[in-house]
């Protein structure tokens, strides 16, 4: 046989034993699919970086324990503060070491990581064990927005986080209320829509409420509010660049309105809001200080009591509301899907093979259904299925509402910015923040921040940072329709 021959025969055999292993693969669940190929790496320890705290404990007490039992791999989770990740990961890859085999991502980091060549590409993997049809099952937001980079699979996204806004029913029922209200400005109570509504509502219930409760309450701390800041400018019409220039919009007129708009906002909140961090905001929200919030999923089920009794969960404060909370998209409409988290094969990692295999089992529609609902995990839906999974559905008796509203806010959600070293840009955001509390004139603010992302830009190169915010503004969720 000629060495041609040989090389044909050799692919085609190659092939049918691919067919053959995708045929096999489809016939199984995706879990076990890789339960099964991960047997073959039993004795394997294999580190994942997770963030540090509540969320840690879905590897190191539930998911990793089941998956060593499974397939006598050991995980070993490796806790890392959210604001060191993304450097941490860096730093490895740059030391080339292999000390971590699977990462925790942000979305936003992406275009970074896997330009750098800190990320395995995936595509292979999922081919090989047949994952596309679980992939294709992810809530649209997620999958067709923090899953690619140029085309090819960096992550699997794993965490629905994305903004809510709560409201006390009991406070908007109210017929007295509803009453008062109507009088005063001739139409009905009701949840805002528009932040225009929203100044209204709250301006009332605090004036009508006080000194017990306040009309609403937002967390304030930079780190938070620049997620906040994100999406209410895009739901007010603004853009972050000029797309052909690469100039900052950010000091548009819009900008200055959003900014002067939240700090008047402050002066219906309770006193002192500035300050307040997402603990904070919570205790003032689950005590009844407050009639109205926004934050992420975890406020929903905390309010209802879920999960609060865990001896892990005694720092969240307890809850006076409960069965008085309902679920609304914030002002606007598009909500934004504020971090959250994609797995990930560290391109450094010395056991791909077993730390992708661990990814999809954790990724799968089978282990991700029970993973969603631990309420230590901070793990919120992300799967298509886990907004009308009957055991979510029977949590608590409004567990329907919530879970029917962060389906409609996948459906219209608004990703973070995400660019070359997206932090140096996210970090004036937060330090505009900083000097807004402290009383500087908005439309100074902005425009110190927009000649600071300029700068920003040039650095990088400005035709290299076009095309990668071309490549985000194209997707789907980076701005409203």
């Amino acid at each position: 046989m000629s060495l041609v021959k040989k090389m044909t025969w050799a692919g085609a055999v190659a092939g049918l034993a691919l067919a053959a292993w995708s045929q096999a693969a489809s016939a199984q669940s995706a879990a076990e699919t890789a339960v099964k190929a991960a047997q073959q790496y039993k004795g394997t320890t294999i580190n994942i970086v997770w963030e540090a705290g509540l969320q840690s404990l879905d590897p190191k007490n539930f998911s990793g324990p089941l998956w060593e039992k499974l397939t006598g791999i050991h995980v070993n989770v490796v806790e890392v503060q959210t604001a060191e990740m993304f450097t941490k990961i860096m730093q490895e890859y740059r030391a080339g070491t292999g000390a971590y085999d699977a990462l925790n991502v942000i979305p936003a980091w992406m275009p970074d990581l896997a330009q750098a060549g800190a990320l395995e590409p995936l595509d292979s993997y999922v081919e090989k064990y047949g994952y596309a049809g679980e992939l294709d099952k992810i809530a649209p937001i997620y999958r067709d927005n923090q899953m690619k980079v140029n085309g090819k699979i960096y992550g699997f996204p794993d965490d629905g986080d994305v903004f809510v806004m709560y409201y006390r029913k009991d406070i908007f029922d109210d017929a007295k209320n509803k009453e008062e209200f109507k009088a005063k400005t001739g139409h009905d109570l009701a949840v805002p829509k528009t932040w225009a509504e929203f100044d209204e509502v709250g301006q009332f219930l605090t004036d009508k409420l006080q000194p017990n409760t306040y009309g609403a309450a937002f967390f304030r701390q930079p780190p938070y509010t620049m997620f906040m800041l994100e999406e209410r400018f895009r739901n007010e019409g603004g853009k972050f660049f000029d797309a052909d220039t690469m100039k900052a919009t950010i000091n548009s007129d819009i900008g200055v309105k959003v900014l002067t708009d939240m700090r008047n906002e402050n002066k219906f909140m309770p006193p002192g809001v500035e300050q307040f961090g997402f603990v904070e905001n919570l205790a003032a929200f689950l005590s009844g200080q407050t009639a109205m919030t926004i934050s992420w999923p975890p406020y929903g089920r905390w309010a209802a009591s879920y999960g609060t009794d865990e001896e892990a969960m005694n720092w969240v404060p307890k809850s006076t509301i409960a069965g008085k909370v309902g679920y609304a998209l914030p002002p606007g409409g598009h909500p934004e899907l504020a971090a959250g988290f994609a797995l990930s094969v560290a391109s450094t990692s010395k056991n791909k093979e077993a730390a992708y295999l661990f990814i999809q089992w954790l990724n799968s529609e089978e282990i991700s259904s029970q993973r969603v609902k631990l309420p230590t995990a901070l793990r919120d839906p992300f799967r298509t299925s886990h907004f009308t999974d009957p055991g979510y559905l029977a949590l608590w008796p409004d567990a329907k509402d919530y879970l029917k509203t962060l389906q409609d806010a996948a459906d219209t959600g608004l990703l973070d910015l995400s660019l070359l070293q997206t932090d140096k840009y996210e970090e004036v955001l937060r330090q505009s923040i900083s000097k807004l509390w402290a009383g500087e004139d908005p439309k100074a603010i902005l425009d110190k921040a927009a000649a600071d992302w300029d700068a920003i830009t040039a650095e990088i190169g400005v035709d290299k940072q076009k095309a990668v915010y071309a490549d985000w503004a194209s997707k789907s969720g980076a701005y409203p329709k």
